[in-house]
């Protein structure tokens, strides 16, 4: 057992109690000694580059170009995304892909290029291949945006996978995004990222990484243009960034650049360049596009975890409507299950679930359930005892079922990348149906055992199906979050066919939007914690997940009243709205706070429930077009310097920019705005962008800005659907769109078109389509931003 896993079995001795604690130390000293008799060792090591170019074969979409010690196939899809594999590497199989590879666009060819290398040309993108093996991406115009150096791969003397290095180049001026979850995002700055998903063990906050969400997806946005990269391998590895310097005066720029480090999997990438919008619908078209979220789901949400039962949580939601503060769904943690098992009640806890889980949704409240992926190990327990009969669990080199430690004591863990396992897990969720909730929270899922925080659970020598491929965890365990959620959603489409399924994790990889949507896990309890919580769902937004959160106030301890409502206040304009418990059980109601912090609090829980029907938009607009909720403010102009480094507010869709307050003691905040005219949403005052501005930010409120012109959909006083337009700029027009809720089952929506426009001295809203002058019957409209001065 080495020093480093056995301070962590200590610690965690210390977090449990001592029979647990003993669990936890045998359980690290077995996947020690799993892996000791695991995968041989390397031994002596060579390198390998491609060489010269020998040979090149022509193909659809691009072609294979030969070189004397590798190949490389480049193929541009019909979508715009381009594809490039490394000795042999097809596109499939793959994790992160919807499904088959897209088609080849016919019309784009291998032809040769000066100096005896060779070029593919598309409509939005140029990939050249030089005759030593580097790979540039240029815009159509022929700029440059990235080159990838020859690869370099590292073989073993003794056989087996060979990890390998890819370093790449771009402008001095690109700024590099992504890479999943970050804390320390959303612009990643100089430093190592390692691509391993992890439990941090307690808070964390914006220095930690890795953490649970790790994807090998970058954004890179500069002067000339944006482009994203996916290297399609769920392998461990590390991504070092370091950010370009442009010369002064005369001096030379000095180009930024990035090395890829894989420990094993195949050297293949994905590559689409256009405008931001662009390129992540380009990202939607061939990873998935999001789940939609019921209507509910994008309310407020509390999270419950103990002490108490059934009591206590009536008290949680009474407490809310006596309070008049508006609660969509109750989420259960691990302490409503049989001894902390997962697909059980706790009787004496929860003597009548079913029925109280009705009573709540009278009130409009839904029940949400933990779930995590450990089964306790031992007969008379119902998912263990169909497991075993189905062989559904992990098992070692030695073909031993691995054990670990988790809540319910010692467990066994389900080979979610088995097309077999997923169904039985699939199946599972029924009892929970059968319980009345109507959602899923998947937690602990990177996995995580109290014997290794900060590790894998499973030995790396662990065996997997990988979907009938075989292997072991080094590759499966990144995915195994994922392939969790896709068990999950697949078996509630096949038990609840009418109605959308809504669950999130607290682990994934690319990819698991198809499935629901993410949960920041553990933020500490403090401003830098904060911090990390937008970043979080800054950064997965761009990778593709458009439906994540933090929990309000983050994991342990009591914030304080100003911490707790900046928190609140950021979180109402984030997708997933969730407040929760400290992890001791603590109560972190509004109410607790005093009177003022409860006006400040029913006024923000109140303006969330307001602009649900703009949150429905956004979800509808993210599963078209892959555009996520919470957005960069470079969004819309990318090659605003400025914007790119600006990293504390947001723009939520089109019409909102939000400046959260994320320092203890702000009563007045810089705001960078893009460019065009903004209205500050509480005082009505104008301001002109680009450029920054000062603004106040009371207690009360953090700012918020529309921009001229748009058509928000809100909720009214009746709860009825109204637009809320926001005057164009004199001698301009604006617009909106509109999608309803249809329920929360599978049908389309109509997506309404409207546009904003003087006449005659005053602002007309008009439906696209519709009579002239006119909006759609049964629209009330409120103009805002008449009369009022720029600021």
């Amino acid at each position: 057992m080495s020093g480093r896993d056995l301070v962590r079995s200590v610690k965690a001795v210390g977090m449990v109690n001592a029979a647990r604690g003993l669990r936890t130390v045998r359980s690290s000293w077995r996947r020690w000694r799993a892996d000791a008799t695991g995968p041989a060792s390397r031994g002596g090591e060579r390198a390998r580059v491609p060489g010269p170019v020998v040979k090149v074969e022509p193909g659809p979409g691009g072609g294979v170009v030969r070189f004397a010690r590798s190949e490389l196939r480049v193929r541009v899809t019909s979508g715009g995304a381009v594809f490039w594999g490394w000795d042999g590497a097809g596109p499939e199989p793959s994790y992160g892909l919807r499904g088959a590879s897209p088609e080849a666009d016919p019309r784009a060819v291998l032809e040769p290029d000066k100096a005896g290398g060779w070029r593919v040309v598309s409509e939005r993108a140029t990939v050249v291949v030089s005759r030593q093996g580097a790979v540039e991406l240029r815009t159509p115009g022929g700029v440059m945006l990235r080159r990838d150096l020859p690869p370099r791969w590292w073989e073993s003397s003794e056989g087996g996978v060979a990890r390998w290095v890819q370093r790449s180049e771009v402008p001095a001026d690109a700024r590099f995004f992504g890479l999943g979850g970050r804390a320390g995002g959303p612009r990643l700055r100089d430093g190592a990222y390692r691509l391993w998903n992890t439990d941090p063990g307690g808070g964390f906050g914006a220095g930690d990484d890795p953490l649970s969400i790790t994807m090998p997806v970058q954004v890179v946005v500069a002067d000339a243009g944006t482009h994203l990269v996916f290297h399609d391998n769920t392998w461990e590895g590390e991504v070092l960034v370091r950010e370009g310097q442009e010369g002064a005066g005369s001096g030379h720029d000095r180009g930024g650049s990035c090395e890829v480090r894989m420990a094993g999997g195949p050297l293949r990438c994905w590559a689409m360049v256009g405008t931001p919008a662009r390129v992540l619908h380009t990202w939607a078209s061939l990873t998935g596009p999001p789940v939609l979220p019921p209507s509910w789901a994008l309310g407020h949400h509390r999270a419950w975890r103990g002490p108490g039962g059934e009591e206590e949580v009536r008290r949680i939601a009474a407490g809310h409507l006596e309070h008049g503060l508006p609660l969509d769904a109750l989420h259960l943690g691990i302490a409503h299950g049989e001894a902390h098992q997962v697909f059980t009640v706790d009787k004496e806890r929860f003597p009548k679930l079913p029925q109280f889980a009705d009573e709540l949704r009278r009130e409009g409240t839904r029940l949400v359930s933990v779930v995590g992926p450990a089964v306790k190990a031992g007969p008379g327990v119902g998912a263990y005892d169909s497991g075993v009969a189905a062989d559904v669990f992990v098992r070692d080199a030695a073909g031993r079922r691995v054990r670990g430690v988790a809540w319910p004591g010692d467990v066994l863990y389900p080979d979610f990348t088995g097309p077999r396992v997923r169904e039985w897990w699939g199946r599972l969720y029924q009892e929970r149906l059968d319980q009345g909730f109507s959602g899923f929270w998947h937690d602990m899922d990177e996995p995580v055992s109290f014997a290794a925080f900060g590790e894998a659970t499973l030995p790396r020598s662990a065996r997997h199906s990988l979907e009938g491929r075989g292997g072991d965890h080094r590759e499966a365990h990144n995915v195994y979050g994922l392939a969790m959620a896709r068990a999950a959603y697949e078996g509630l489409r096949e038990v609840l066919p009418e109605e959308r399924p809504f669950l999130f994790s607290r682990s994934g990889w690319v990819g698991m939007q198809r499935y629901g949507g993410a949960w920041s896990g553990a933020v500490s309890t403090d401003w830098p914690g904060l911090r990390a919580a937008l970043s979080l769902v800054l950064g997965l937004g761009l990778c593709g997940v458009p439906y994540s959160g933090p929990d309000v106030g983050g994991i342990d301890g009591s914030p304080s009243p100003e911490l707790y409502l900046r928190w609140l206040q950021l979180g109402a304009y984030l997708p997933l709205f969730r407040t929760r418990a400290s992890v001791g059980g603590g109560r972190r109601e509004p109410w607790e706070f005093g009177a003022e912090v409860l006006g400040h609090a029913r006024v923000t829980l109140l303006e969330r429930r307001r602009l649900l029907p703009y949150f429905v938009t956004l979800a509808q607009l993210a599963r078209r077009t892959g555009a996520p909720y919470v957005r960069p403010l470079w969004w819309g102009c990318p090659e605003d310097r400025a914007l790119r480094e600006c990293g504390d507010a947001f723009l939520l869709g089109d019409s909102l920019l939000v400046a959260p307050v994320l320092e203890s003691g702000v009563r007045q905040r810089a705001v960078r705005l893009p460019p065009g005219r903004w209205y500050d949403t509480a005082t009505g005052k104008a301001y002109a962008g680009p450029g920054q501005v000062r603004v106040e930010a009371p207690l009360s409120r953090i700012p918020v800005f529309a921009r001229a012109g748009t058509v928000l959909p809100v909720r009214g006083r009746d709860g009825g659907l109204e637009l809320e337009a926001w005057a164009p700029a004199e001698g301009r027009t604006g617009s909106g769109l509109v999608i309803a809720d249809a329920g929360d089952g599978w049908e389309e929506p109509e997506v309404e078109r409207f546009t904003t426009r003087w006449s005659a001295g005053r602002v007309v809203v008009e439906r696209d389509g519709g009579e002239e002058g006119r909006v759609a019957p049964g629209r009330p409209v409120r103009v805002r931003g008449l009369g009022l001065a720029e600021g």
